[in-house]
């Protein structure tokens, strides 16, 4: 009975410990089963990762190349507008200088020597290319001060308005040269008054106004230099070497290249805006 017992108890304990081991192996490969679909996720995780990234540069590099190629092209669109505005404006000033300095010709307000009177248009050569590169340069400084400060111009912008301005210009150089006053500073004086009034009218803006004074004053200088040394000379000077009415032709002249640039610069801006 003993030796049954035992027998019985040991195969007891047999069976229980193969059930243990039984139970026991198929949470091993469970474990096993777990860790490699959880390395197959990862491992598809990372390739997805990897291709989403590679599709993103993808992406990047080509928005960057038609980035480039969009600045690129308005690069030498502006460059284009601006080499085309500036012929324009040199053409305006070349014309500009041809007449009126005929006028002043004429009148016996300027003296050049014979030789030079000889040359094409009974005129100096160098004053049409002097005159259309400040013409140039004043037109095309004018809107970019007015972008510069954060003040766009607004006031008659239409080219009616500039063509007033130009017919109003040339009056007041044809009055500096026809009116006769008992002395030049009242010549003087109402001539400045008429320049003052032509901004009002066509500009009234600040950075007109300062431009138009530079411009007087800096082409001021310049002829004070010209007549200094013998270039040409001024009949009855009374403001140093040239007549004191001649800082209020050039700010006049100032003021309409000025507006002549901004007209011709916004009808460089209304396709860019469309």
């Amino acid at each position: 009975m003993n030796r049954s017992g035992g027998f019985s108890f040991d195969q007891t304990l047999k069976t229980s410990g193969d059930q243990a081991l039984k139970c026991q192996m198929p949470r091993l490969e469970d474990h096993c089963w777990s860790c490699s679909c959880a390395s197959r996720v990862e491992t598809k995780n990372s390739s997805g990762a990897n291709w989403v990234a590679s599709k993103a540069e993808e992406m990047m590099s080509i928005i960057t190349s038609v980035l480039s190629n969009a600045y690129g092209s308005l690069h030498d669109v502006r460059t284009a507008n601006l080499i085309r505005r500036g012929l324009v404006l040199f053409t305006v000033g070349v014309f500009l200088a041809l007449v009126l300095n005929l006028l002043q010709i004429q009148r016996n307000v300027t003296l050049f020597p014979e030789e030079v009177m000889a040359t094409l248009f009974s005129s100096a050569w160098w004053i049409p290319p002097c005159c259309g590169t400040g013409a140039a340069v004043v037109g095309l400084l004018y809107p970019c001060i007015d972008s510069h400060l954060g003040e766009p111009h607004k006031f008659k912008r239409e080219w009616a308005s500039v063509m007033r301005c130009i017919a109003v210009f040339v009056g007041i150089n044809h009055a500096s040269v026809k009116l006769d006053f008992a002395n030049n500073v009242q010549l003087s004086l109402t001539l400045a008054a008429l320049s003052l009034g032509l901004w009002w009218t066509f500009d009234r803006s600040r950075s007109g106004f300062g431009l138009g004074i530079t411009t007087a004053f800096l082409a001021t200088v310049f002829t004070q230099l010209l007549v200094y040394n013998g270039v040409y000379q001024y009949t009855s000077p009374d403001f140093l070497y040239v007549r004191s009415w001649l800082p209020c032709i050039f700010f006049s002249g100032g003021v309409t290249v000025g507006n002549i640039g901004r007209q011709l610069a916004m009808g460089v801006e209304k396709p860019h805006n469309d």
